[in-house]
Formats: structure tokens, sequence, C-alpha cells
């Protein structure tokens, strides 16, 4: 592939990231692959006209994670699982933890980042399909005082595909060091919500799209609203309860931990001799991201999710259409034609393939979901980047994507 195609997926994927059954493995050197391909699921839908055919590419997927460690320009580590009508293939790679070169753990838990907001968007395409939600209501119906009037009707809709025009809150700040000196602090929605309220709109509803998390952190405090539990129990009784995510969970509004197995996650800090520390950024506090990005979960169990969610399992088919509807209108940053939807994001690979998936970041820890609508590929990826809060894609998880869908 070219460099302009390898920047254009990058693009389309990169939004997230800047705001089945275990298979044993022997163990392996650190920085080396341990992969295994598998025959087709039993549990993967059948399709008869299947959008990618061929068997996943084992070769290329080792090649991707091949040499992860702290050695490594952009990744110490790396999990993979692909899956589909045409085969399996899971592999990992890299270390654990860089001080005792551990190999990854495979099956270990992590921070998926954004990722969250497809939790979030299913919960409340449920409640929608329950009729508790109006998707055309505006906001303030659902929550008096949250939204002025002066903003406009700001629906449900437009919260769910980032075409509010609300403005993000205020934080400590963009750069790393800044994040670090907060990395403790606990941060309440509520006051994220009046502190962008407060601001004037960016733009009147419905005109245009801006990826922001504060239209999912008022999803948040919708759910809570409507079904009057808190968020984390909404999530958990009408979706990882149901689909046995066991090895998923969130942290908690003071949680800073990973609990149970994991792989920890670094930032590559640049010293003054042109060498480079690796600061453990592993434990952190998330409620800044909420229920817009602080789950942790597993690649087993982000898989399992994603099967289920695009065959229709988790949110009635009605309503599903609207994670793959994208608004027409103009994206506010670049100009170009919107690509996010109802929780997810549209991807045309380069060879025409359309896949449908869900990236994010947190500090130590890139993550990604996808597949193509027919599920005839799946892809779930945990890479833990160096700079995941960078402003490019890390190159590791451009290559498992590229390597995914390669036909």
């Amino acid at each position: 592939m070219n460099a302009r195609m390898r920047t254009l997926v990058a693009a389309a994927l990169v939004v997230g990231i800047a705001s089945g059954p275990a298979v044993a493995h022997a163990a392996s050197p650190p920085g080396s692959v341990s992969s295994e391909w598998m025959a087709p699921s039993v549990s993967t839908p059948s399709v008869s006209t299947p959008s990618v055919s061929t068997p996943p590419n084992a070769a290329a997927l080792e090649a991707a994670i091949a040499g992860l460690g702290p050695q490594h320009r952009d990744a110490t580590a790396a999990l993979v699982r692909v899956g589909g009508t045409a085969g399996r293939w899971q592999g990992s790679s890299g270390v654990a933890d860089i001080r005792t070169g551990r190999d990854a753990v495979e099956q270990g838990r992590f921070r998926a980042g954004s990722v969250t907001k497809v939790f979030t968007a299913a919960v409340v395409l449920q409640l929608a399909a329950e009729g508790r939600v109006d998707l055309d209501m505006p906001v303030r119906r659902h929550l008096p005082g949250t939204v002025p009037d002066r903003y406009g009707a700001v629906t449900v809709r437009q919260l769910l595909n980032h075409t509010s025009g609300i403005p993000a809150a205020d934080g400590p700040g963009d750069s790393f060091e800044a994040q670090w000196e907060h990395r403790f602090e606990v941060t309440d929605p509520h006051a994220q919500i009046a502190d962008a309220v407060a601001k004037e709109r960016e733009f009147a509803p419905g005109t245009a799209q801006h990826y922001l998390n504060i239209n999912y952190t008022l999803l948040g405090v919708l759910i809570e609203k409507v079904t009057g539990m808190r968020y984390e129990e909404a999530v958990g009784a009408r979706i990882l309860k149901p689909l046995g995510l066991h090895g998923t969970s969130f942290p908690g509004r003071t949680g800073t931990r990973i609990h149970g197995p994991h792989n920890r996650g670094y930032q590559a800090i640049p010293r003054a001799d042109g060498s480079r520390e690796l600061r453990d950024v592993t434990e952190w506090n998330s409620s800044d991201r909420w229920a817009a990005g602080d789950i942790i979960s597993t690649t087993a169990d982000l898989e399992r999710f994603t099967v289920a969610l695009f065959g229709g399992r988790v949110v009635p088919e009605d309503r599903l259409e609207e994670m793959f509807t994208v608004p027409d209108v103009p994206d506010r940053v670049s100009g170009k034609p919107a690509v996010m939807t109802a929780g997810l994001s549209r991807i045309v690979l380069p060879d025409g393939t359309v896949a449908w998936g869900k990236t994010g970041g947190r500090h130590g820890y890139n993550t990604a979901i996808g597949a193509t609508r027919d599920l005839s590929r799946t892809l779930v990826y945990s890479v833990n980047a160096t700079d995941a809060k960078g402003q490019d894609m890390n190159g590791v998880a451009l290559g498992i994507v590229m390597a995914a869908f390669t036909k």
C-alpha cells in the first residue's frame, strides 16, 4: 500500500484516540510473536456474499506485531483477535512489564478508552427501543437545566452522532505533562457539563459534526436519569451480564488501577540527550472520561460484544441502523464529510471494503473494535502504544488494521 492510502486509512481511524474461545500458547521470548490460526467459529453468522471471503493473513498479522518491547519505537505490547466467516487468528507480542521483561498477557485487561462510547450508545438505543427515550426530543426535556435554550433544540440523536454543537469542557491542558500532574483528580460529570454549556455553542445543532466527549458525558447522565441506576450499573445489567463479559468493568469515580492480569502502559518522554524515558502510566483516574471513555476490557470480551452488537443481539434491528447511519453534514475540523455515527465510525479501506468500528486511546493504551457489517471479518486489538494520545495513528495499530483486512 502506498503512503497516501495509509494516510487516508489512518485519518479515518484516529478519531477517538486524540480526545471467543481462549487458545493456549507456549511461552515465547520477549518481543516475539505468539499466534494461532483457527477454523471459522461456529458462533459467527453465515454470510451468503461475504465482504471478506479469504482467511486472515497470518504472515501479515505476525509481521504487524513483531519485535514489540521497550526497544520498539511505537509500542511495548499488542493483543490482537481477528475473526469472521473465513477463519480466526489471534496473537500477542511484547512484554507485560518492561522491568521484568515478562511476556505480554494475552488474556490481559486494558483501558479501552472511547470504545466506551459504543456501550453508551447501545444503552441509549435500547432505551429508545423501549420508548423511554425519544431520539428526536430536545435533551433538555429529558434533562431539565442542562442544555440552555440559547443552544437551540439539541436532540438526543445529535448527542449520539456528535452534531450537537456543544463545546468541550475545560481540562488541565492537552500536553502529557499537564495531564500527568492531574492524573489522580476526580472529575464530576455534572460539573463538566456546566462548564461546557457556559460557553457559546460551536455551531447550530445538526449542521456539522465535531467529535467530543461532552456529548457522551451528557448521555451518561441521561442514562442515569431514565434508568434510575448509576451509569456503570445500567451498562452492567443491560450488556455486560447478558453477554457474559466477565473481563469488562468500570474503574469507578475514584479508581486508578486495572484489576486483574494486564499489560502495563507506558508513555515515551524525550530526554535532553536524545534518549527517552518510558514512564509507567498504568495507574490513572479516568473519571474525566466516564461514559465517554473509562471502560476496562479484554480482547475476548470486546470481540464477543462486537459480534453480538452487529448481529442485532444488543440493540434491536430497527434502532441498530442508527449505528450505521452517518449524518449528511461536514466535519467541523476537516471540512470533509462526516464519518461518525451513533457510537461507531465508517471506514472505507483502500480496496473499497467498508468497515465500521471505534478506536479508543488512554495513555499507554490504544484499542479498537471493528467489523464489516456482515461480520465476515472482525477485529479487536489492544496496543500498548508509547504515545497513545498522539495526533497520528500508532504505526503498530495501523499495521494491524491493514493486515486484518488484507484479502
